[in-house]
């Protein structure tokens, strides 16, 4: 391998999404010593305005937030970012085009992700925010792939989805595996071969019980599996 690059991590929302993130890119990069493992700087800010909030209810726009973290990697000499929300992703055009830095789209590590699991087609179950399933940010892309998208519905999500992940965010995290993992094996019976944790904080629940019977892609991994892969690429 070629010697790693700086990574810039784009983090806060929430803040143990970014530190498990950060972890996990730990645990899944090769390496045998410390001078191994991929220099990175992570920015941890909780103050960015809510996402789904920005989108569905006319809520503070985070993208100066989003901006002054980017400016903050920037000038720390990263040479790519990593975000690990995905609602943040609703920015993503508008964070790329104010930085020369190239931002790793945690969607389309995902869909990435569905192929090292081994599913390459038909239906696939999403679990995420509101805001995200709103602004279709995985709907589009993965149907683009030829993948169908099968999603909560309204009242799954006030019930059982955003309930458990705002769980998550005040730290209650193994009272949101019970939820979650309902909701997974719900979309499992309706047909979807695997299922995408689409919100950082859905594969903290789920981390925290049983492993579900089925593929399941987790976003954290799905990104830190292509940070590895930006900062030290084969050959």
């Amino acid at each position: 391998m070629t010697e790693a690059r700086m990574l810039g991590v784009l983090g806060g929302m929430g803040p143990l999404a970014g530190a498990t993130f950060m972890q996990r890119l730990t645990l899944l990069t090769p390496a045998q010593r410390d001078q191994d493992h991929i220099p990175t700087i992570l920015w941890s800010d909780p103050r960015v305005p809510d996402r789904t909030a920005a989108r569905l209810s006319g809520g503070e726009d985070p993208l100066p937030a989003l901006m002054r973290g980017i400016r903050g990697l920037e000038a720390a000499g990263c040479g790519a970012i990593a975000i690990p929300c995905n609602t943040a992703h609703g920015w993503f055009e508008a964070m790329q085009a104010q930085t020369r830095l190239p931002i790793l789209h945690i969607v389309e590590a995902a869909a990435d992700e569905l192929l090292r699991l081994g599913v390459t087609q038909g239906p696939i179950g999403l679990m995420a925010t509101k805001g995200t399933l709103a602004m279709r940010l995985y709907q589009d892309r993965l149907e683009s792939r030829g993948f169908e998208v099968l999603v909560p519905s309204a009242e799954e999500m006030d019930r059982i989805v955003m309930p458990a992940i705002d769980g998550v965010k005040a730290n209650r995290v193994a009272e949101a595996y019970a939820p979650l993992a309902e909701m997974a094996v719900a979309l499992a019976a309706r047909g979807a071969r695997a299922v995408v944790l689409g919100c950082t904080e859905i594969p903290l629940g789920i981390s925290a019980g049983p492993p579900l019977p089925f593929p399941v892609a987790d976003t954290i991994d799905a990104l830190a599996r292509a940070a590895i892969a930006w900062a030290k690429p084969a050959g």
